[in-house]
């Protein structure tokens, strides 16, 4: 060195480097310096990672002693391990120099450039200073003399292949593997350096794979599999995910060369743990990662439609390497979407379709106007809601929501677009649905006009021509079966005829197109009884469930078409075989698992007509499973409201237990009418009182069950509010919790079941169950249908008793009940001493018709005592039989025996009178009675009980409902509102707001509001 550094040190400060390149484009752990003083000495900085532009900062400061060599060599390589180290690298950059060159530079840091890499000259960014030495200096140089001869067996492989990727020359590729072999065999199983040299020959092989010199690909992914399984997760961070992205770039390169599905479903997995290890804005995620994902998620989206659960699964990695904001997480949402709807149709699981439907809420508010995949996102979603979840549920909601984005989808494709056909096809569906539902005729018109635009767009040839043809078909028959056209029914059949022989046998929808044909030909064959019509619809029927596995949801529609074909037989030749068939069918398609509850049901409805118009056996199981069905039904939905609305939304439904229960009595089978009379009129209530079930018993059984259960059933009862929500994408979320809450609410009811005593916990009541509302007295059970009207009577032992009302009907009843409304407002008119003529000879002819054959089977059959107890289900205070006997009212026998439990649950019975007579504004006029009332009230309860009054400001709807949670008793003296066309919004008014049924409801299950049914409350 220079005499004027006599006595002093050298302090070098690396920084910084940049366009740090690597020669043979490996993807380095992390780049280092080196400085070669002579042939024994060096100093090396700390391996630093690259950042996403190539650059790297050490910060890293050595001070050297003067008295060394003038010269040194300064070196940049890039190093493949992050911990121990296997050689020195790969060389970036080396350049000779001297420290009077560097001293020339002054203190500031200055850049120092290095020979070019591929065109680019890498550079260090260095700080040099001339200090006072400390005699220590040398304390930092190190002899690098671990394992020479594998480092330089090492260093030779890098050197070679560095060439061998500049020049291709394969013998450089030979000579590297040779030298990487050499060193994996020195590095045995259990050597700390194995991964490393198991790495290094892998990479190796692989670049001489893609630039086929070499062909064993499947030994490479071998080598990187087993570098993998040495640098597990708890390894260095970057080596783990240098591991995971080599054994990737090798699966890809395989897939690129060989197409193998399975390379593209591990590198999704490992894609997936790649973007864990490497956030956005890092080295190896720019260099390769980025590139590695999408190349899965094309590939991915290539592939052919796969609706198994490992497909399903892959889905869902694709859909995870596309976070928010993900230029492709449109089209991975709208994938796995269309792959749950695929999975839905083969398994009816509505778990599939609600999350295909949130999917296509996101995948379509990724696509605003303007964008051009708007309007498939649209058409897309439209189709989840209306062909899979409308079909399946029959929410009126779905509907419409379909039918305004298919709309608004058709909008964006004016006509000659090229895209015009799909979204007219799928809103000429919607029409047709909506057309079934409501009846307009303008939506069949409509629909019909839009399917023969399409057909015209598909011109023979056209790969959808068969499907459109379908369409159009099924357009026409609808429209047929409402208004009777014998055009339509034949133009259908034709249509249907040339779509079947369009359709391949081995398509998957065939059947579709089979058991649409042969409902045509049902069709035809009641208008014009042509024996092969009917014929060929059974084999067409026949041909469908034979392509069908047993759990296919569309097996249900040909079981339905089935029927129709057997019963349209049996109805113009009258064979009973045939009759027996189509019962066997009814059967099998209302019990079809996979089908839907509004489909099943109303097949069930219609077993139940035919059954009672034809006098055949089955009518007592098809009610059973009607009344099964409609409550597996409404107890999927979170509120009464909606319950009540998925009730009454089938034709003859509100009639259902009624004429269930007159069908047991017609049959003699009188238990069988209890229980189906309980069952139907207790089902839009059971589920409120199932959560508030008294748990005594199930404690002392066990505790924790009756705990799980308690906390679950408050969930569920708070969860009842869905309903109320007005934004579709959160009440399919809110109903979404409530369907999991209800599962889990179904798994602690199954575990209650294996409990010792208690298999019938919360099943529908047995006649000996409901005959325990009998202990005090008999009940009289009121039922009147449009199949007879009759009484049961449910004495305090022993079997029921029939008390038949042979001179009724229900449209007597009817009359009755328009007559005595009429009657009581025309005496309500009426001075006190003018006689109500009208009203008493309507009420004569209630006690002749109806209370008196009662009576009579009370006093000489039963031997009822005058001025005992009885209960009258279905009755009313007009039919007051109180010079006989004491009469009370039950809207349902488990009502009255959940009553008795609860009484023996509190120890002191607790009362509460409410009275609101100052309303607040618009909610009625002042009751200047209430106050007296009340005090009336509190006279007649027994002093045994606890009284609470509520009045004035106090009488506000949190008070009230307050006090039905606290107390067994309540009276209410106040304004009240019926609304007729939703019974539930009926409300009391308070000083704020109105209390509605169904709020009441949530909290007291003990005060039972029915709604009117088809029984004798109606007359009254």
């Amino acid at each position: 060195m220079s005499s004027n550094l006599e006595g002093r040190s050298i302090r070098l400060e690396v920084i910084s480097g940049k366009n740090l390149d690597v020669p043979s484009e490996r993807v380095p752990a992390g780049i280092y310096v080196s400085l070669k003083l002579d042939e024994t000495r060096c100093w090396k900085s700390a391996i630093r990672v690259l950042s996403s532009d190539n650059a790297v900062a050490w910060g890293d400061t050595v001070t050297l002693s003067s008295h060394g060599s003038p010269t040194l060599s300064m070196e940049i390589r890039a190093s493949f391990e992050l911990g121990r180290t296997l050689g020195n690298g790969e060389l970036i950059g080396n350049l000779e120099t001297s420290w009077d060159d560097l001293l020339d530079h002054g203190d500031e840091p200055f850049d120092l450039s290095f020979p070019p890499v591929r065109g680019v000259h890498p550079s260090l960014t260095l700080k040099i200073a001339s200090v006072h030495a400390c005699g220590n200096e040398d304390s930092e140089l190190f002899h690098y003399i671990v394992d020479c001869e594998i480092a330089r067996r090492t260093d030779a492989g890098h050197t070679r292949f560095a060439e061998y990727m500049a020049s291709k020359t394969v013998s450089h590729l030979n000579d590297t593997v040779e030298h990487f072999q050499s060193v994996l065999e020195q590095c045995p199983v259990g050597h700390p350096d194995r991964a490393t040299a198991l790495t290094n020959l892998a990479c190796t092989c692989l670049q001489g794979y893609i630039r086929k010199d070499l062909r064993d690909i499947d030994c490479t992914t071998s080598l990187f599999r087993d570098a993998l399984a040495l640098r597990s997760q708890d390894h260095l961070r970057l080596d783990h995910a240098l591991s995971l992205y080599h054994l990737t770039t090798a699966l890809i390169w395989r897939n690129i060369k060989e197409r193998t599905v399975v390379d593209i479903h591990e590198s999704a997995r490992l894609c997936r743990k790649l973007l864990l290890l490497c956030p956005e804005g890092t080295y190896l995620r720019r260099i390769g990662v980025d590139d590695a994902v999408d190349y899965v998620i094309s590939e991915c989206n290539d592939l052919p439609i796969d609706a198994s659960d490992e497909g399903i699964q892959l889905r869902r990695l694709v859909l995870e390497l596309c976070p928010p904001g993900h230029q492709h997480r449109p089209r991975a949402l709208d994938k796995l979407s269309r792959l749950l709807n695929t999975r839905f149709s083969q398994r009816g699981s509505i778990n599939d379709i609600d999350e295909s439907i949130q999917l296509g809420r996101e995948a379509v508010s990724l696509c605003p106007e303007g964008h051009p995949d708007r309007g498939t996102r649209l058409n897309n979603l439209a189709f989840s809601l209306l062909v899979y979840r409308f079909s399946h549920q029959g929410k009126s909601e779905d509907l419409n929501e379909a039918v305004s984005l298919l709309e608004e989808g058709l909008r964006l494709c004016p006509v000659g677009h090229e895209s015009r056909d799909p979204p007219l096809d799928n809103l000429g569906g919607a029409l047709v649905e909506r057309f079934k539902q409501r009846g307009d005729i303008n939506d069949s018109n409509r629909a019909i006009s839009l399917y023969r635009e399409v057909l015209a767009l598909h011109l023979p040839g056209h790969h959808r021509r068969d499907t459109t043809l379908n369409n159009l078909a099924h357009a026409l028959q609808t429209r047929y079966d409402k208004l009777d056209t014998g055009d339509d029914l034949n133009e259908a059949i034709d249509l249907y005829r040339e779509s079947l022989r369009l359709k391949q046998h081995d398509n998957p929808e065939r059947h579709v197109y089979l058991h649409n044909l042969s409902s045509a030909l049902c069709s035809r064959f009641m208008q014009t009884p042509k024996n092969e019509d009917v014929e060929e619809a059974i084999s067409l029927c026949q041909e469908s469930l034979a392509a069908l596995p047993s759990l296919h949801p569309g097996r249900y529609f040909s079981y339905m078409w089935l029927q129709e074909a057997y019963l349209s037989r049996y109805r113009v030749q009258h064979n009973p075989v045939d009759l027996l068939l189509a019962v066997e069918n009814f059967r099998l398609a209302s019990r079809h698992p996979t089908q839907g509850f509004p489909d099943r049901i109303k097949e069930a409805i219609e077993w139940a007509r035919q059954a009672e118009l034809y006098q055949h056996g089955s009518a007592l199981e098809a009610y059973q499973i009607c009344l099964e069905l409609f409550d597996d039904h409404v107890m999927t939905r979170s509120s009464i409201i909606s319950r009540r609305n998925a009730a009454i939304a089938f034709s003859g439904a509100q009639s259902l237990p009624v004429d269930a229960a007159s069908c047991g009595v017609r049959r003699n089978e009188l238990q069988r009418a209890v229980e189906f009379e309980e069952q139907g009129r207790g089902q839009q209530w059971s589920l409120a009182s199932r959560l508030r079930t008294p748990l005594d018993d199930l404690k002392s059984a066990s505790l924790p069950l009756a705990h799980k259960f308690s906390e679950l059933s408050k969930c569920l009862s708070d969860a009842q509010g869905s309903a109320a929500i007005t934004d579709r994408a959160a009440a399919d979320l809110a109903a979404r919790e409530y369907r999991r809450l209800m599962e889990q609410w179904d798994a602690v009811v199954a575990e209650i079941h294996n409990v010792q005593g208690f298999s019938q916990f919360l099943l529908p009541p047995s006649y000996d169950d409901l005959q325990v509302a009998a202990r005090h007295g008999p009940v009289i059970i009121l039922i009147a249908s449009k199949y007879s009207c009759n009484a049961v009577i449910v004495p305090t032992s022993g079997e029921p008793h029939h008390v038949p009302f042979p001179s009724l009907a229900l449209a007597d009843l009817e009359m009755l009940k328009v007559n005595f409304a009429r009657a009581i407002r025309h005496a309500s008119g009426m001075g006190p001493k003018e006689p109500r003529t009208d009203l008493i000879v309507l009420l004569r002819k209630i006690w002749d018709e109806v209370m008196l054959p009662i009576v009579k089977v009370l006093m000489h059959d039963l031997k009822v005592k005058p001025r005992s107890r009885i209960w009258l289900y279905d009755s009313g205070r007009e039919l007051c039989l109180e010079d006989i006997y004491i009469c009370s009212y039950t809207p349902t026998l488990s009502a009255l025996i959940r009553a008795r439990q609860a009484m023996t649950t509190h120890a002191t019975p607790s009362f509460v009178a409410i009275g609101q007579s100052q309303p607040g504004a618009g909610k009625g006029e002042a009751l200047l009675t209430v106050d007296s009332e009340l005090e009336l009230v509190h006279k007649l309860v027994p002093p045994n009980a606890t009284f609470t009054s509520l009045s004035g400001d106090e009488a506000t709807r949190a008070g009230a409902l307050d006090a039905l949670q606290r107390n067994t008793w309540v009276h209410l003296a106040c304004h009240g509102k019926q609304d007729r066309e939703q019974p539930y919004h009926s409300r009391f008014a308070m000083r704020d707001v109105r209390n509605s049924l169904s709020g009441f409801q949530r909290f007291a299950t003990g005060f039972n509001f029915q709604m009117q049914r088809a029984s004798l409350n109606r007359l009254l």
